[in-house]
């Protein structure tokens, strides 16, 4: 099933590191500082698989979060320095926080006081785009970045490995329809072999049924990427920048905006 692979964030308030896609981003861990929890368990998250457990650590309050931030801009602020994003990421699926809605508030309000130009983010693998809370707070973000790796349902299942039972391709593809351009969405294209299956959602079939999906979710823009650290999942390959500009350049002729990183 591939490596026990662990490479997680050991605090609520990471970084600032430099995204490829968003700049200098100070990240946010909503889950557990020594575990991960997610609602998916890809064979390509950098964090490893689920089966590491959730640790002891606990959820951060929403009290903690807000001061731990707090006093990371305030750092910040002295040394003379800004983000230009403040991340929602970390061990797993930040949405499944119980807090979410109210931490969202408390970081915008945080990111008004100290640092008005960043932007908010929050990366989403779009499980619980289905709760009303959760839709209500990613409305509210700058950058709704949500996850659609494939709209062939066995792909996404195999890629993806999504743990409740009734996720789907056509349920996730309704959801984020809601959003429009209220959204980004955020597609890792890959191939290669899990559990002597073949992967690949780079195929001509595959592609044009995410130009379906995304013509139906009407997204903001699409962000193309590939493989860029150690996957849990040996036997994956990074799909070339050449070969994801190629594959752009047929979703922008559906009329959809496309960012390659």
């Amino acid at each position: 099933m591939g490596k026990d692979q662990t490479v997680l964030f050991h605090s609520t308030i990471f970084g600032p590191i430099h995204s490829r896609r968003l700049g200098v981003s100070l990240g946010i861990n909503l889950l557990p500082n020594d575990g991960k929890i997610c609602s998916f368990d890809c064979i390509y998250c950098e964090a490893g698989y689920n089966r590491q457990g959730h640790g002891k650590a606990g959820l951060p309050s929403r009290e903690k979060v807000a001061d731990d931030l707090r006093t990371k801009l305030q750092e910040m602020n002295q040394a003379g320095e800004r983000p230009d994003v403040i991340t929602f990421s970390g061990n797993g699926e930040p949405t499944l926080h119980p807090d979410f809605a109210g931490i969202v508030d408390d970081v915008i309000a945080l990111r008004d006081e100290y640092c008005p130009q960043a932007k908010v983010s929050v990366l989403s693998n779009s499980t619980m785009t289905g709760k009303a809370d959760v839709v209500s707070a990613l409305r509210k973000v700058d950058n709704n970045i949500l996850k659609l790796d494939s709209a062939v349902e066995q792909t996404m299942r195999l890629i993806d490995v999504p743990q409740q039972p009734d996720f789907t391709v056509e349920k996730v593809v309704e959801q984020l329809s809601v959003f429009a351009d209220q959204c980004i969405v955020q597609t890792m294209i890959l191939r290669g072999e899990h559990d002597g299956q073949p992967v690949d959602n780079s195929t001509p079939e595959e592609i044009d049924a995410l130009i379906a999906a995304y013509q139906r979710i009407k997204p903001r823009e699409v962000m193309l990427y590939s493989i860029d650290r150690s996957t849990p999942e040996e036997k994956l390959q990074k799909v070339e920048i050449d070969e994801l500009r190629v594959i752009a350049a047929r979703i922008e002729q559906a009329g959809i905006k496309v960012q390659v990183n």
